[in-house]
């Protein structure tokens, strides 16, 4: 079972960040955050592939937090094109840390939400291991990724219309172990039909990587 806190803010640098955070019936000893596809085409935290990652979470028993990137809904600020946004999941990162300050945290995302937690998961001491999803790997700049040594889960659709398998592929062979591709056999860009399929992938995951953990 878990709790929803509505109307939960916290401080990003350009201001107020909206958020959705859902905490398990016990107390929390991890905690995600889940961040969300490009704002300029529709992308918050209220989207479809998002809500599953979250929910995946939870089921693993985390603490999950999704929210709204600067000027996304009410946070406030101005899109900033990938830049200030890595800023922001830092901001979440030092918000659940606050709370949750002995949990392990994860990063993952959707889209562009998943560049972002790849980028700044990378280089964050924090951060014990990552979640993409439809990974845009041709757009952004993932040279800094390629000698990360943490936990890294790839999912992508076989016909993802954006974020075509091949690419993501490239990435996968030169970033470090430990990491796992799953593809979704026919599943596009947004998953359409195959969302219990993605949810599945992520929970047998993250459950996987905390039945391997010590002790």
């Amino acid at each position: 079972m878990t709790h929803l806190k509505g109307d939960t803010f916290f401080d990003g640098p350009a201001g107020r960040l909206e958020a959705i955070l859902k905490e398990p019936s016990e107390p929390a000893t991890r905690a995600a955050i889940v961040c969300h596809p490009h704002p300029l085409f529709g992308g918050t935290m209220h989207n479809k592939v998002v809500f599953r990652i979250a929910r995946a979470f939870q089921e693993a028993g985390f603490a999950a937090l999704r929210f709204n990137f600067r000027g996304t809904g009410r946070s406030e600020g101005m899109h900033d094109h990938g830049h200030g946004e890595q800023d922001d999941v830092r901001a979440a990162l030092d918000f659940m840390h606050s709370k949750y300050a002995e949990a392990e945290l994860w990063l993952a995302g959707f889209s562009f939400g998943a560049a972002m937690a790849l980028r700044v998961g990378c280089s964050d001491d924090r951060v014990a291991g990552m979640i993409t999803v439809g990974l845009p790997w041709s757009i952004y700049d993932f040279s800094q990724s390629g000698d990360c040594s943490k936990p890294k889960l790839f999912v992508q659709g076989s016909g993802d219309q954006f974020a075509p398998v091949g690419d993501v592929m490239k990435l996968y062979e030169l970033v470090q172990g430990p990491k796992r591709l799953e593809i979704i056999d026919t599943a596009d860009h947004f998953f359409q039909g195959r969302l219990a399929e993605l949810s599945a992938a992520i929970e047998e995951y993250v459950r996987s990587r905390l039945s391997d953990a010590p002790g």
